[in-house]
């Protein structure tokens, strides 16, 4: 099976429209994709911008059938039944792809359009991912790795200067040859 896990991080909306008569209004987000679903915590309006910094996590065993992350924005009302504020619906096949060859992609969050119920636009919602495929294995390897690197390195300055002394020595001395070594060799002869 293929395994992986999708991080969305849920930034702010901008210009977004309000739908409640009375009071300030209080907005949440459901995140869904594929047969997982989120809600965000609540968050009132300041400047015409509403913020959530919020990272939701989505894991997946299987990811083929997986090709879009739905939002919808709401509107918490006092005495009614929350309003409909606006959607947007973000195909993410690219990202998957990207990522399940990679086995890594990250994209910052940046402004999505929010689509009314009228299919006009209204305001922006800023999105940022990170799909990781099979987390678990990348995670082991790093571990492995760290363990089995028990041996003390050298200094590179000592590597460098040993390199340096041994060349020095041939250069000024040349070739090294051992008196017991030479003899042998001329008495065979």
């Amino acid at each position: 099976m293929k395994r992986g896990t999708l991080e969305v991080l849920l930034v702010d909306a901008e210009d977004i429209r309000h739908t409640n008569v009375l009071g300030t209004p209080a907005y949440y987000v459901i995140l869904e994709c594929g047969t997982q679903v989120y809600r965000s915590k609540k968050s009132s309006e300041e400047d015409e911008k509403v913020c959530w910094n919020e990272k939701f996590t989505f894991e997946f065993s299987d990811w083929k059938n997986l090709t879009h992350l739905k939002f919808r924005i709401m509107d918490t009302e006092m005495f009614t039944d929350d309003g409909f504020v606006g959607e947007t619906m973000i195909h993410i096949g690219g990202i998957i792809t990207e990522g399940k060859d990679r086995g890594f992609i990250e994209v910052k969050p940046a402004p999505y359009n929010v689509v009314l119920e009228d299919d006009t636009y209204k305001g922006e919602i800023k999105i940022g991912f990170r799909f990781v495929a099979n987390k678990d294995a990348v995670v082991n390897t790093r571990e492995y790795l760290a363990e089995n690197n028990t041996k003390p390195r050298g200094s590179i300055c000592r590597t460098i200067a040993n390199l340096w002394k041994g060349l020095w020595w041939k250069f000024l001395f040349g070739q090294r040859t051992d008196s017991n070594n030479s003899r042998k060799h001329i008495k065979e002869c």
